[in-house]
């Protein structure tokens, strides 16, 4: 009997085995069929096909550029920005009949209804237009004590107001000064001269703060895919697109938070905490407060809905030049109501906005059309398409579309002390000589060329302070879904 070498239990062979553990293995995903393993037999014997570029499954995935294009920006140097708008030119008033047989109004509210108490506008020896009840009639004030609500107004028409057809009932009147009526060789007998009005509007700016870090360590890795950025952007370096990508989200919050934010409620538990966050008015907030909200606009179902849209406009500024910013939906039913028209319905557009140039407002993705005494300039708002952000939400909660009034409107500055025009959107952000706070940028740690701390990373900073100016918001419309 022979003697083998033995090692314990183990016996050597006397021929070679073929193991699965003498080759390196491609598919190694740690045994769950078709997940991907961790690579760690990369060095294979056969070369693969790899794709050395990332797919940008999901386009540019940028959204902002709708304030750049709409409006402006300009600094402030203080914690809040007030202006002034023009309350209407002409008196017009809603009011109550008190007395028909005496011809006694009381005027209650402003034709936009806002509460009167002793402000109104109206002296005697005004002539008026009295309409309500189903009737309308002229009528002259002899009566207009100041301090008092309560103004008698003479029917031309007859003795008192209960002789033309009103009743002590008709508490949905119309009241709106038109001219006077006076005696020759008098002097005016009117104990008031009408003041100037108007409505003061604030709003504050936020801080807007972002940060990336990325490890000394990997700063210094150079990957094998080359990865690209919304900015142009490309390399191996998968550090500088994640730095890169974070640049250009942070940029979007500075558009969106412009769109999107809302003050603090008086019932917030936000206000009175010691950090002093209040919020600020962003433009969905702005127009739900003193704009126009149109719930459930469809405008495939032809011109009706629109032409009240119109006739409200009119009733506000009437600005002539208007920019709508829609999602798919919506703007696919405005092609469908304008395609039901002939050209000569429709009319022409001028494209003023655009330098007269059909071509330009083409290239810039907007499509114009007229309606009455109105052009419009349409286009898609991928803000409202990606499902990442307003996208994705239906129903009553969903923001469908915006009117814009393109151009500028009239405000005075109190530090020049006098008129000047801005455009109806306009971002303010907090600059002086020494601190430009519009969008800072910065390095922190030891990483990537700075050199501040001991830290081994590299921090990119990012600071943003400023609010919105909605101006004369009574011309802006929002679409609501249902």
């Amino acid at each position: 009997m022979s003697l083998l070498p033995q090692f314990g239990t183990i016996i050597p062979s006397q021929s070679p085995q073929l193991l699965a553990t003498n080759y390196l293995q491609w598919n190694n995903n740690g045994g769950a069929a078709g997940v991907p393993g961790n690579f760690a037999d990369f060095a294979q014997q056969y070369l693969p096909e790899i794709y050395e570029a990332e797919v940008e499954r999901y386009g540019n995935r940028t959204l902002s550029g709708f304030l750049k294009m709409v409006g402006a920006e300009m600094p402030m140097t203080s914690d809040q920005v007030i202006w002034s708008e023009q309350g209407r030119l002409h008196l017009s008033y809603k009011a109550d009949c008190l007395d028909a047989s005496a011809s006694t109004i009381n005027i209650t509210h402003d034709i936009d209804g806002v509460a009167q108490t002793t402000t109104h506008g109206i002296r005697v020896g005004d002539q008026v237009l009295i309409a309500g009840g189903g009737q309308t009639v002229t009528a002259l004030v002899t009566v207009a004590a100041a301090g008092n609500q309560t103004i008698t107004a003479l029917p031309y028409g007859g003795a008192h107001l209960s002789d033309v057809g009103f009743a002590d009932a008709d508490n949905d009147l119309r009241v709106l000064v038109f001219g006077s009526e006076n005696s020759k060789g008098t002097e005016y007998s009117g104990a008031r001269s009408v003041k100037p009005s108007f409505t003061t509007f604030t709003n504050k700016p936020i801080i807007l703060k972002d940060q990336y870090e990325v490890s000394g360590s990997d700063a210094a890795q150079v990957g094998w895919v080359e990865v690209s950025g919304e900015d142009g952007q490309n390399g191996y370096m998968w550090y500088l697109k994640a730095e890169g990508e974070t640049r250009s989200r942070f940029t979007d919050y500075l558009e969106m938070s412009m769109i999107e934010s809302e003050k603090a409620a008086d019932a917030s538990t936000i206000l009175g905490g010691a950090n002093g966050l209040v919020g600020t008015q962003g433009l969905f907030a702005a127009i739900q407060a003193r704009g126009n909200v149109e719930v459930g606009f469809t405008a495939a179902a032809g011109l009706d809905e629109f032409d009240a849209i119109l006739k409200n406009l009119d009733t506000q500024g009437a600005i002539e030049e208007n920019m709508l910013f829609l999602n798919r939906q919506t703007s696919l039913g405005f092609d469908d109501m304008l395609a039901g028209l002939s050209a000569g319905a429709a009319g022409g557009t001028a494209y003023g906005l655009f330098e007269n140039s059909e071509e330009m407002a083409l290239n810039l993705g907007f499509s114009g059309f007229r309606r009455g005494s109105y052009d419009f300039y349409k286009t898609d708002w991928k803000y409202l398409n990606d499902a990442s952000t307003r996208g994705a939400q239906t129903g009553i909660s969903s923001i469908e579309g915006l009117l814009v009034p393109a151009g500028t409107s009239t405000v005075y500055d109190q530090i020049l002390g006098t008129n000047i025009r801005r455009p109806f959107l306009h971002v303010r952000y907090r600059a002086s000589q020494t601190e430009d706070r519009r969008m800072k940028s910065w390095l922190t740690g030891s990483a990537g060329g700075a050199f501040t701390c001991t830290l081994d990373a590299m921090e990119v900073n990012f600071l943003s302070e400023r609010c919105l100016v909605t101006q004369a918001a009574n011309n802006f419309v929002l679409f609501k879904g249902i």
